[in-house]
């Protein structure tokens, strides 16, 4: 395990390196987006831990630098916990999201679900087609009435998830065991951040998709 800290605060950058090395991995350092996107450009991490606020280049630009040659997963530390900050850094690719102060020992368990989730990628190979909505799994495409939708890595997986499961009521807690890779540290908000984002990517068939109230969401055609 690989682990590429980013934040311009020494303590924060200190204390999670001890917890990566304490548990056999291997953690690098940089100190604001511009150094993190050089040292990506140089190495290879199995994840990266990345600040929002700091200076030469903030968090969420490195991560969009990063995402044109890289696809390493992405977990987001930030001080602002609004919906919209949450939003923005899934829309850009980010695959999890905590908010300081947070428990070093929450930001290793996202870390081991996030690298569990890279080796075990949604299983299925068919094409699947309700109406004007075309699900490839084996390619990992999705097309909206023949235009191929641009869906984050996340996106993709929770409705794989919702294909795979058609018919099932699935509670909220599930779809973080399932699609996330952890039970108690996710946050309701995240899935339903989440579902609101790829029901606007299918656009019409975002009807699919429905809500269980006080449950979850259950994908019914």
């Amino acid at each position: 395990m690989k682990v590429l800290i980013v934040d311009d605060e020494e303590m924060i950058r200190e204390v999670l390196r001890e917890y990566v090395e304490f548990e056999g991995g291997e953690a690098d350092e940089a100190q604001d987006g511009m150094e993190a996107v050089k040292k990506c450009r140089e190495n290879d991490y199995d994840v990266i831990l990345m600040d929002i606020m700091m200076p030469k280049l903030d968090g969420f630009s490195a991560v969009k630098e990063i995402r044109k040659f890289k696809e390493t997963p992405v977990i987001m530390l930030s001080a602002r916990g609004e919906e919209y900050d949450k939003l923005f850094a899934f829309e850009i690719g980010t695959d999890d999201y905590v908010t300081k102060p947070f428990s070093p020992k929450e930001v290793m368990a996202r870390i081991h679900a996030v690298i569990r989730r890279g080796k075990n990628p949604p299983a299925g190979s068919d094409v699947y087609e309700f109406e004007g909505l075309r699900i490839d799994m084996k390619g990992r495409n999705v097309y909206v009435n023949g235009e191929k939708a641009d869906l984050t890595p996340k996106e993709y997986e929770l409705l794989f998830y919702f294909v795979q499961n058609a018919g099932v009521a699935l509670t909220r807690e599930r779809l973080l065991n399932k699609v996330w890779g952890y039970d108690f540290y996710g946050d309701d908000r995240t899935v339903d951040t989440h579902v609101k984002m790829l029901r606007g990517n299918l656009k019409e068939y975002r009807k699919f998709i429905v809500t269980l109230r006080g449950l979850g969401y259950k994908f019914e055609v």
